[in-house]
């Protein structure tokens, strides 16, 4: 922005002093109270024409008295998708370098009425039929209720961060499977190859914004890869992105009739590789089974799609089971969806699913639990939300067993029962963005939960993602959305919204796209109240945190490694397998200690010396303890009680109880869970 000048007829009348500074400020440059450097959050060249961004006021910078950063956190969104999928299925781009117009501009398939916009018939109904014009009319997109256009536009992003979020986390997403079977796409279905454009697009579009304010690092869209400088960008008043990847298939770990098409050296290579992208976070499994888990199934009509996509794709339909604990999967419904189902071969059809049989058969594979382990090693976060009841289980018991914070539901697909279980470990948690009183009642529902871990709350948004988005509660209602109003800081004034010649309102357009985010959270105060606000105004906060313990979390030693073992009896049925004691502390799950055939048995593992115990791991074959306890003793003579449970149902365990001295410590069994003995693959003992 020029420098504003005195007009020249009063240079006369000013006094000799005022004169110089002046000619100072002429020479030297804009002095420090332009109007550039005072409004820092103004870009000094933004493209013309453009989307507005109708907030006005200073983002507010700092933390609270108490050293937390404020404000909210989007912890699931897909800016770039419309890279992903074969480059066809989301129209339209987040930013452009020719403009507006070419960013907001509908799929060439779907000119001239919206006829060929296949995915839109499959998700929403109807025919697809829709004005394809984008910019600057929007007649008919973007939608809350479309899933097949732009909606992460840069600017509408701008709003969202100038209104209070201090967090975004851009999920790379695609999907091999959707991408094959769908019949428009412009490029290979390759999942790692769609990762890598969409980290580049991101980091592009970072450039793209720095532009507009002056050069690299000035502008307000940081990309971040540590919790660290998450927490100096937000300082700064500006928003942190952060990476994650949601896939269907990474690595290449994909299953074809059961058998799985990668290894551990393929996951290895691909977790190293994210590492470098900047990612920071990512799903195991997305949509469709595969080598490392089982999903999370998708209910109705698009849950057939996809189970149509996953038979096309893999040779194997979804398999279900009745579900072994309180926790469940999604039901899959038996709804048709005659576009997909066209698609298989002659004869073949969905099959119908018992409504009594509601979770996934398939869990966390072997592959599947050393990639938790990967992500582990390498201080990635680990998101639960995709995953089958089963796998999600398991992963559970992997990161207990080594007291690993850094888990994530990200948008309400882990089941609400295991919540408290992701509290208890430090994990972080946020609801999928649905309209203000769903979304209200299940905060409230959760009020307590978030005050005894002391947490807030996040929201993922899914926007361009596979989902849908809150409607308009109507131009009638009785407390709608007033326009203009206050962000949550109470710094800026925020106003409806205008891209071309379509202004926005949430009252009658509902979450339509990424700018709308504030106008929800206004709504969401409307309708249930300022705490369900406060609480997502902290969770920026919460969410850092579970990043922060993430990264600084290490390994603890394990006490019984290379101990003496002993046990009240080892089985011998094999000469050429030994099940003596001491496998089982010898730190090879491949060997294993097995008892004789009977309920009360033990295995005793002598530390050398007192140490504090308490924590320990018992990783099960398949005969298990259904009722056992955890025994300490001092001398190996007389032993205490530490923990103990009669509901055990094998797989991996973690005993957690008040840390004391012991130098022995007993798994004691009192009743099989199987018609075996007893047979640990390892166990561990650590201090706390």
């Amino acid at each position: 922005m020029a420098l504003t000048h005195p007009p020249r007829h009063r240079f006369r009348s000013l006094p000799l002093v005022v004169l110089l500074l002046t000619a100072m400020a002429l020479v030297l440059g804009p002095a420090p109270s332009s109007a550039a450097e005072d409004k820092w959050w103004d870009p000094t060249a933004r493209p013309a024409p453009d989307a507005r961004v109708n907030v006005t006021g200073e983002p507010f910078k700092g933390t609270d008295a108490q050293g937390n950063v404020r404000g909210f956190v989007d912890a699931h969104d897909h800016i770039m998708s419309n890279e992903g999928f074969g480059g066809r299925l989301i129209c339209g781009k987040p930013f452009s370098e020719q403009g507006v117009a070419d960013a907001l501009k509908d799929c060439p398939e779907h000119y001239p009425d919206g006829s060929l916009a296949v995915f839109d018939m499959i998700t929403k109904g109807g025919d697809g039929k829709h004005d394809p014009v984008g910019w600057p009319t929007f007649k008919d997109w973007p939608a809350h209720d479309s899933l097949t256009h732009q909606q992460n536009y840069y600017a509408g992003i701008e709003r969202a961060w100038r209104a209070g979020q201090r967090v975004l986390v851009n999920d790379l997403v695609t999907n091999g499977v959707i991408c094959s079977v769908y019949f428009f796409k412009d490029r290979s279905c390759d999942e790692m190859t769609a990762i890598r454009l969409e980290a580049q697009k991101t980091y592009d579009m970072q450039a793209y914004i720095d532009k507009m304010y002056g050069g690299p690092g000035k502008g307000w869209f940081r990309i971040v890869t540590s919790s660290g400088q998450a927490r100096e960008v937000i300082e700064q008043g500006k928003l942190a992105v952060v990476l994650g990847v949601e896939t269907s298939e990474p690595f290449g770990c994909k299953q074809i009739l059961d058998v799985a098409q990668c290894s551990k050296a393929d996951i290895d290579r691909g977790l190293d590789e994210l590492k470098e992208l900047g990612v920071s976070s990512m799903f195991l499994c997305h949509k469709f089974d595969n080598a490392l888990c089982g999903v999370r199934f998708d209910s109705g009509a698009l849950g057939t799609a996809i189970n149509v996509g996953q038979f096309l794709s893999t040779g194997t339909y979804w398999k279900t089971e009745t579900c072994r604990g309180p926790q469940r999967d999604n039901p899959i419904g038996n709804a048709a969806a005659p576009e997909a189902e066209a698609r298989l071969p002659e004869g073949e059809s969905v099959p119908t699913y018992a409504t009594d049989a509601q979770c996934n058969t398939r869990g966390l594979t072997d592959l599947g639990a050393y990639a938790v382990r990967g992500m582990m090693k390498r201080h990635m976060m680990l998101e639960l939300d995709h995953m089958s009841v089963k796998a999600a289980g398991q992963a559970f018991d992997i990161l207990e067993s080594a007291d690993y914070p850094g888990v994530l539901s990200s948008h309400s697909w882990m089941d609400a029962g295991w919540t408290e279980r992701l509290y208890k470990l430090g994990g972080f948690a946020a609801s999928y963005m649905s309209g203000a009183e769903g979304f209200s009642a299940e905060a409230k529902g959760r009020d307590a939960l978030r005050a005894k871990y002391d947490v807030g709350l996040g929201y993922g948004t899914d926007m361009n993602g596979v989902g849908g988005w809150p409607a308009p509660r109507g131009a009638d209602t009785p407390n709608p959305v007033k326009y203009p109003y206050r962000s949550t800081d109470g710094g800026s004034l925020i106003d409806k919204q205008t891209t071309g010649e379509r202004t926005w309102d949430f009252n009658t357009d509902g979450a339509a796209h990424y700018g709308m985010v504030p106008d929800w959270i206004e709504d969401i105060r409307i309708v249930g109240g300022q705490g369900v606000v406060d609480d997502l105004f902290s969770g920026a906060e919460s969410y850092l945190r579970t990043w922060g313990k993430s990264e600084q979390h290490t390994p603890g030693q394990n006490l019984a490694q290379g101990t003496r073992a002993s046990a009240s009896s080892t089985e011998w049925w094999n000469p050429i397998e030994n099940f003596a004691p001491g496998r089982a502390v010898d730190g090879d799950l491949n060997t294993r200690w097995a008892s004789e055939w009977s309920s009360d048995q033990w295995l005793r593992i002598d530390l050398g010396s007192a140490k504090p115990v308490g924590r320990v791991t018992l990783d099960w074959q398949e005969a298990y303890a259904k009722s056992y306890r955890i025994e300490l003793s001092d001398d190996g003579t007389n032993w205490r009680t530490a923990w103990s449970t009669t509901a055990g149902d094998g797989g991996l365990d973690t005993a957690r109880f008040t840390s004391s001295q012991a130098r022995y410590v007993r798994v004691h069994g009192l009743e099989r869970g199987t018609k075996w003995g007893y047979s640990l693959r390892e166990v561990g003992v650590y201090g706390s």
